[in-house]
């Protein structure tokens, strides 16, 4: 099983971090949730949940919260702020363009952001999750800083080849794509297969 940090701040896209939340408790990962107080209004804004700060164990279902460890956004004494600490992976689901950028230059204004420095200059994992369009050039050059120093930069830009039929099929792709880079396994969606010459596509067949 792993430890995971898992950040909402405040960008647009919070079923793609209840989903992801959801689906790592639910294989029995370690989670280590912090949430911006942007990240908060964007969770009811989108999703009518009103979260308080110190509450943040309600995203979650109570049979899923026995692996779930809330933090304060300024507990910067909490474990993900060590490099000591024994996490395998940090995940920023929806990453804001602010946070972004934070991260990207080494200005750590509180844990989430601190959680993401520590993961670059340990080596971790560190995947950042934006859900902004269009991009400015100011956005790219942040994004490229921070695929240079060594983080995954993984845009909430779901695909259509698997034929989406309803929202959660969308949501699932994004959130398969980033448990593929952070190594936990899922079934979430099915894996592409090449195709036989002149035959049906692989989704036709159900393959996986």
């Amino acid at each position: 099983m792993m430890r995971v940090v898992v950040g909402l701040s405040g960008g647009s896209g919070a079923a793609y971090a209840q989903r992801l939340l959801e689906v790592l408790l639910q294989g029995g990962h370690e989670v280590h949730l912090i949430v911006t107080t942007a990240g908060l209004r964007v969770l009811r804004y989108e999703a009518g949940l009103e979260v308080e700060p110190d509450d943040l164990d309600s995203l979650v279902r109570v049979e899923l919260r026995e692996h779930l460890v809330t933090y304060g956004l300024d507990s910067v004494e909490a474990m993900p702020a060590s490099g000591s600490a024994n996490i395998d992976a940090v995940v920023i689901c929806p990453c804001s363009m602010g946070t972004l950028a934070r991260v990207a230059h080494g200005f750590s204004s509180n844990l989430l952001e601190r959680a993401a420095d520590v993961a670059l200059k340990e080596g971790r994992r560190l995947v950042v999750v934006p859900r902004e369009t269009p991009l400015s050039v100011v956005h790219l050059r942040n994004m490229l800083a921070l695929a240079e120093a060594g983080a995954v930069v993984l845009p909430a830009m779901p695909g259509f080849y698997h034929r989406p039929a309803r929202v959660e099929d969308l949501v699932d792709f994004v959130v398969a794509r980033i448990l593929d880079r952070i190594g936990v396994e899922h079934e979430l969606v099915r894996r592409w297969a090449t195709p036989e010459p002149g035959g049906a596509c692989p989704w036709d067949e159900g393959e996986v």
